[in-house]
Parts: structure tokens; sequence; C-alpha cells
């Protein structure tokens, strides 16, 4: 077979060298428009680098200034979701399941997941590992037993695993115990000074049963929303109680029956970095403490960052944020979730992005009773053995399928209406996530070691591009 050839100025190129040189320089745009016209959806039109810029706002990549690593982004897997997707049948489920985590090109990839430690308030109902009738107690917690997440949190992460063995799993408590609370109740109240090594305790036999089920606890937040008496179940823990239990009882627990499982603190919104700060401050905690966990519910996503720069040896995790939009809508508004979390926590350190929460029915049930979330819409919303993917699927797929465990974030310029943010997978893949804020269609330039692609995104639109 004879090539054809052209004279360079190294010598001869074929038409393959050609070939994989145009291949280098091209561009794929993942789409979703505000409009619905597409909905995570890879443009047929292949983007080339060229040497000249045109007039527009220029996005530059530069990949010599790096910062965190990505650990992954994904779901909570609460009670409520596992319940509904366990009840679809097995083929349903393994479609369904195939297509969040399973990591090629027809899936999306999802790569850390949250679970909490007992019940949330998207259970069915609240329960703890150690649940006694009134007035008994549990010092030696010889009744812990993992209880309902054996019929269904515990199965479903087990197919999960199954699909992806390296997924990260984050645990976190809504509650102790009520015996070891100040109120005797589910919601509220705080933990007994005489339980604080009880309860690490209990959080040692948490992570040890489920390693006997083959499942892994990467992480585990010491309280979710530990300012927030609210929710059912909760439970109010100050900052200054959690530097005591963290270097008293829960790590001393952790270090002496071995666990690797990191400890994160706060778990709680951007208004109260103080928090966070407070506990990294103190050396006997912090030597225990691998970061801090943030919500978007109040404050500023850049409080991350300010937390960053007061110990940048400590990691941050986005751990939670609702993500919920009216059921058919001519039009979605994923820009948001987009620009403040997937973009806006990343740019401020995150490790990772979890949203809230990942399955619901229509009636977006289950949840507790005296405080749980009506509202909470699941990033995907089940019928029996269908489902719908909703605005918090969407924005998620534009991260974690591209964006896999142990990419690193890399600069680029922020502009106003066109806020991005851009990394390098351990693959060597470049990926750029834009979202078009502004009021009209923008036309601007991705530039990256000198050459430019011009692309277009419409008001309101998203866009994932890779090249490599």
């Amino acid at each position: 077979m004879k090539f054809k050839s052209i004279i360079a100025a190294g010598g001869l190129l074929t038409l393959a060298a050609l070939n994989s040189q145009a291949q280098k320089s091209a561009v794929s745009l993942w789409l979703t428009n505000a409009d619905r016209s597409a909905m995570f959806q890879q443009q047929k039109q292949t983007l080339i680098f060229q040497a000249k810029a045109d007039a527009n706002p220029t996005i530059v990549i530069d990949d010599k200034i790096t910062y965190q690593p990505i650990d992954g982004f994904g779901f909570a897997l609460t009670g409520g979701s596992a319940i509904h997707i366990m009840r679809m049948s097995a083929p349903a489920r393994a479609a369904l399941l195939k297509e969040l985590f399973a990591n090629n090109d027809q899936n999306i990839g999802v790569s850390y997941l949250r679970v909490s430690i007992g019940a949330s308030d998207l259970n069915e109902r609240v329960f703890s590992y150690d649940d006694l009738p009134a007035g008994s107690t549990d010092p030696k917690l010889e009744h812990f037993d993992l209880g309902p997440d054996k019929l269904d949190v515990i199965p479903l992460l087990k197919e999960i695993l199954a699909i992806n063995p390296k997924i990260k799993i984050l645990g976190s408590p809504w509650s102790a115990p009520t015996w070891m609370k100040t109120n005797g109740d589910t919601r509220g109240g705080a933990l007994k000074a005489e339980y604080y090594q009880t309860y690490a305790n209990y959080l040692v036999k948490y992570i040890k049963g489920f390693k006997g089920q083959g499942i892994s606890i990467d992480a585990i937040t010491v309280q979710n929303e530990p300012l927030n008496p609210k929710n059912n179940p909760s439970m109010v823990m100050q900052a200054h109680e959690q530097a005591d239990f963290i270097k008293n009882n829960l790590g001393p627990a952790f270090k002496s029956a071995g666990i690797k499982s990191r400890i994160i603190v706060y778990d709680h919104n951007c208004d109260r970095p103080d928090y966070a700060d407070s506990i990294l401050n103190d050396p006997a905690a912090a030597k225990y403490v691998d970061g801090s966990g943030f919500h978007l519910y109040g404050g500023k996503i850049e409080a991350m960052t300010d937390l960053h720069n007061a110990h940048p040896d400590k990691n941050l995790y986005f751990t939670e944020q609702m993500v919920i939009e009216k059921d058919n809508t001519p039009t979605t508004n994923v820009s948001s979730p987009v620009r403040k979390l997937f973009i806006g926590a990343t740019r401020n350190w995150s490790r990772n992005v979890l949203e809230w929460n990942m399955a619901a029915d229509v009636n977006n049930q289950p949840h507790t009773d005296r405080g749980g979330c009506p509202m909470c819409q699941g990033a995907i919303t089940v019928d029996k053995d269908n489902f719908t993917r909703n605005i918090a699927y969407y924005a998620m797929a534009h991260a974690s399928k591209f964006v896999r465990p142990g990419s690193v974030r890399v600069a680029s310029n922020n502009i106003e209406t066109l806020p991005n943010v851009a990394f390098i997978t351990p693959k060597g893949k470049k990926v750029l996530i834009v979202t078009n804020s502004g009021a009209d269609r923008q036309s601007f330039n991705i530039q990256y070691k000198g050459k430019t692609v011009a692309t277009t995104l419409n008001k309101g639109a998203v866009g994932t591009y890779t090249w490599d």
C-alpha cells in the first residue's frame, strides 16, 4: 500500500501522521441547552485548534499552573434512593446502575457516593444502629446492628461496586442513638459527654461492619450539619465539642482500631468557615483531620478558598447540595448548579462535588416526619422500572463523565459571563467546563499552548470541551 506524502520542515509526513495530528488538535463538545434542544449530547461538528484567534473573549488554559487533585463526583445514596432502586426489576436496575456508574462512552461514570450512618431525613423512618427502649442504654454496644441498611443500602452498594470497584464512599451521621443524647430525641439535642467514647466506638463498629460486607468507607464526616437541629434525625455539635470529640475520642479510637478512613470536619454551610477553622487551629484535633466539608445553602463558595489559605495542608470537600427543578418545564436552568457547584466548588479547592440526592419517586418520597425534606428531588425520578433524568443528573454528567478521579485542576481565566474550570485527566486529556451565564448567545475562544478554537454557547447553555 502506498501512502501519499507531503514535504514538511523535518522531512516527509504521511497522511496517517497528519490524521493523527488532526485528531490531537480536535475538540469534542458535549452540550446542554437551556431550551432542552440538547440534553448532554455530543455535538457532531469537530472543533479544530487554529494558529490565529478572533476578537472574541478568550479562555486561556495553562496546565503549568496546577491546583488540587480530584477524588470524584457523585450523589448522596440515601436510604430512600436505595429503596426505590432495589425495588426495580433486576434488568431495569442493572441498566440504570450501568448508566450511572460505568466509565465508558455510553455512561456518566459517577465516582463518589455519600451514605448516611444510620438514617438521614430521606429515609422512610428514623433509625440508628443501636436503638433501645426508652430508659435503656448500651455502653458496650452489644446491640449494635446495621439493621435496615442490610435490606437496601448495602445490597445496592455491592451492585455498584461490581460496576466500579474503586468508587469512593463518604459516610455521614445525622444523629447518635437517642440514648446517647441530651434530649433523648432523634431530632436536635447534643451528644452527652459521658458517651463521647461510646459514640467513637459506634463509628468504629460502623466502618468495620461495612468492611465486613466488602464495602470500604473512604472517609466520614463527624456530623452532618452540626448547627442544624431541625432535620429528623439531627444532632447539634458545636465546634469546640467536635474538636474535643476528635482529639480525645474519635481520632484515638480510629488509630487504635487501625482504621484508615479519613476524618472530615464541619459538613455544613459556607457561612461558618470559622467552625472548621477553629478545629484546624487545635493541633491536638487537627492531627487526626484530613479536611473540611461544605454545603452551600448559606454563605459564599469562596469561603472554601479562605479556609484553604489558612490551612493549605488540609483538604476541602463539597459534601452536599440539593439541586431541584420543576418537572416538565420548557427550559432548564442547568447553568446554575454547574456554575455554583461544579465550577464554583472546584475553583475553590474542593476535591469533589456531591449532589443531594440520587433518587426519589414522583412525589419526592420517602422522607421522615418532623423534619424530613418534602421537596428533595432526586437526580433521577424512579417510577417502578422506569426513570427520568432531572437537572441534577445533567449537571453531574458534565463533570463526572470526563473528570476522572486523579484528575488535576489547572489554571484558566474566569470570564464573568463565561464561568469555567479546567482539568487534566490521568490519561492526559484536557477538560474544560463552561457555562454561558450572560444575557445573550456568546461566541468565545479557547486557547491552549498558543492555539485557539472558536466556539459558541447559547444563553444558559453548558458545554464540556475535551481534547487530547
